[in-house]
């Protein structure tokens, strides 16, 4: 009796010390975060997890915005037919890049005010980082984790988002109607682009805070900075690339047209070209009040053809 009770209790014992420590196990295999990277996350979540929603919603639409592209383009028989015969019935296809490459266009400086500029600010101002700093973490770590999950939290919004919406570009790439790819709505939210305006933003937002130590201000002056960024980074975009110059040497009037470019070609230049090599304004002798008068004025001139200079869609890549 007294060994089947030792040898029961045992078993019984056995069997939850093995639940339990099944259920130790199995809970420590979740992922989970801990230390200080589950403060800078719990203190930023609401942040963080708004980006994240936004950027699944914003996914979901430009997958369905795609879809109903791409049955449009079946049905009408592109590229066999020119998109310019649709009309109207592509026209709200165009509006939809439109809004969304707008939208998108935004998420540098509305990351950059919300997400950058408090970051550290909020910390400095309300004294945060004074009781971080008694703490065991040192600030170097407290600092470089903020950083850390500021910046993988932009990384996988803005490049799932560049990721998507190339996608849903793609089919129709190639026509200026649609977008044209050297445009900021179109160049500045594809490929590594957006992701690398978007970090410069935050990251320049954090350094605002960090300098005036107030959110409020900090968040405007970084929206005079991000607002900034763009339009200069949007105005130097054609200088990115490697300008290619067609000519032509046969005359500029009659049946010798300027040059045809390639499909999809970004026209920076376009001029006449005289007999010695140089180029005069395409307007030069547009005054002639008659088609004999204005070639006496473009032999007089030594014109003899077009000079055309061009980006190539080939290099929109390697631009970004």
């Amino acid at each position: 009796m007294s060994t089947f009770t030792s040898t029961s209790t045992g078993s019984t014992s056995d069997g939850k010390n093995g639940s339990m420590n099944g259920a130790t196990t199995e809970a420590s295999r979740r992922p989970r975060l801990s230390g200080m990277t589950w403060l800078v996350w719990r203190q930023h979540r609401a942040a963080f997890w708004t980006i994240l929603a936004a950027t699944a919603l914003s996914v979901a639409l430009m997958v369905y915005q795609r879809g109903q592209l791409v049955d449009f383009l079946d049905g009408y028989g592109y590229p066999g037919k020119s998109l310019v015969e649709a009309g109207n019935d592509f026209q709200q296809y165009i509006d939809a890049f439109s809004i969304v490459s707008t939208g998108l266009g935004m998420i540098p400086v509305l990351l950059g005010v919300f997400l950058g500029a408090p970051l550290l600010a909020g910390d400095l101002e309300d004294g945060t980082a004074k009781l971080v700093a008694a703490q065991s973490m040192s600030r170097a770590r407290w600092l470089t984790t903020k950083l850390a999950l500021a910046g993988l939290v932009v990384v996988v919004s803005t490049g799932g988002l560049s990721a998507v919406f190339g996608w849903w570009w793609s089919p129709v790439k190639s026509e200026a109607t649609v977008m044209d790819w050297i445009s900021s709505e179109a160049f500045n939210n594809t490929g590594p682009v957006p992701v690398a305006l978007t970090l410069l933003s935050v990251f320049g937002g954090v350094a605002i805070g960090v300098v005036l130590r107030r959110t409020l201000m900090a968040m405007v002056v970084t929206f005079g900075f991000t607002v900034a960024v763009q339009l200069v980074w949007s105005s130097s975009i054609p200088s990115l690339g490697n300008a290619v110059t067609v000519t032509t040497n046969k005359g500029v009037t009659g049946d010798s047209v300027s040059p045809s470019l390639p499909h999809g070609a970004y026209e920076i230049d376009q001029s006449y070209i005289t007999g010695s090599g140089d180029l005069v304004g395409w307007g030069t002798c547009v005054e002639s009040e008659t088609d004999a008068a204005r070639q006496v004025c473009l032999d007089k001139a030594d014109v003899v053809g077009w000079s055309v200079e061009y980006l190539p869609m080939s290099q929109m890549n390697a631009m970004q």
